[in-house]
């Protein structure tokens, strides 16, 4: 996966959203700070995972990658090359190179259009005609994702949440795409689907060496699926690395408190995890935190905390590429953190 240029390079991104305000002129009054300096790259058939709660910026950052929002501030590279402010004809050669699967796979897809008509769409816009035609490419594409051929001329009411989803994975795979945004493509799926789905994104990227930027809430279904996976809180990447690494040698506080809370099958006799509890809620991406963006919900915050934000570093006894922004990080002999018993009513 390694290579000397990589596919993407996202250095500094950010997106604020401007507030507006005030009467009979409308004037900017604040901003909400959505993705503020996000550093990441993904390699040629990597795939990142991008994990972290609602509201933390991950589709933001999703649609800033894929260009559907325009940045505020910061540089995005693909394979070398500054797609930041590219225009329309800057952007043609490679637009299609970098598709995207949706979250709702019953908003995604257009309900007057047959499912032929939807995927061979892209291929139409960017005037692409593959050999036998686009109708022949659309049923190839059906099967690659498990539906049936014949099903080209079906309407997406006719279907199923996870053969939707399926038709949104053939749209994508349509310009044979080198990176695909997957925002959380299974969170609205029954959980008997879930895993097909994904399974079926990891066999595409096997044998087509596609890069995936996989954005999930679900950290099981991140470890699954990733090669890394990167943190977020509050706009901000508070730990990347290796997701073995991660998942076993967690280094942030929040990495910690997110893990604790993955729900695992334990045998009767096997104590349950205990799982760290946060107090308060996430702050307002309006008016976040000074210093570290964390702090607020933190149990090792202090002065320096608050005075001092914390650069996305390696720190002392990280494997290479392990990345964590803590002026505290964790270690094994770390003091325990404040946690929730098995028992809910005693721990209040």
């Amino acid at each position: 996966m390694s290579s000397t240029t990589p596919l993407l390079d996202v250095s500094g991104l950010t997106k604020h959203f401007p507030i507006k305000g005030g009467f009979p002129i409308r004037r900017t009054v604040g901003a909400v700070q959505a993705v503020d300096g996000l550093d990441f790259q993904v390699a040629e058939g990597e795939s990142l995972g991008l994990v972290g709660e609602s509201g933390c910026g991950k589709s933001t950052t999703g649609r800033l990658i894929t260009k559907l929002l325009e940045p505020t501030a910061g540089k995005i590279s693909y394979r070398g090359q500054d797609i930041t402010h590219a225009g329309r004809k800057e952007l043609a050669p490679v637009r299609s190179e970098i598709q995207m699967i949706f979250q709702d796979p019953y908003a995604s897809l257009n309900p007057r259009q047959t499912v032929g008509k939807i995927i061979s769409g892209p291929m139409e816009i960017n005037d692409i005609n593959p050999a036998g035609g686009h109708e022949k490419r659309v049923r190839e594409l059906l099967e690659t994702v498990g539906l049936n051929p014949e099903h080209y001329n079906r309407f997406p009411h006719e279907f199923s949440g996870g053969q939707r989803q399926r038709i949104g994975v053939a749209r994508a795979l349509a310009l044979q795409p080198k990176l695909i945004v997957a925002d959380e493509p299974v969170s609205a799926l029954d959980v008997s689907i879930q895993a097909q789905v994904v399974n079926l994104l990891q066999q595409l990227q096997r044998d087509l060496g596609i890069a995936f930027v996989f954005i999930a809430h679900d950290l099981a279904v991140v470890r699954h699926f990733s090669h890394r996976v990167a943190v977020m809180y509050l706009g901000k990447i508070v730990e990347i690395a290796d997701r073995d690494d991660l998942y076993e040698n967690p280094r942030h506080p929040y990495t910690r408190a997110l893990l604790s809370a993955v729900p695992e099958a334990t045998a009767d006799d096997t104590p349950a995890r205990e799982r760290i509890r946060l107090v308060g809620d996430v702050p307002s991406p309006i008016s976040p935190p000074s210093g570290c963006r964390f702090r607020t919900r933190c149990w090792k915050a202090t002065e320096k905390c608050a005075s001092e934000a914390p650069p996305l570093v390696q720190v002392e006894g990280n494997k290479p590429g392990h990345l964590t922004a803590c002026h505290y990080p964790e270690t094994a002999e770390t003091v325990p953190a404040p946690r929730l018993t098995k028992d809910p009513e005693a721990a209040a």
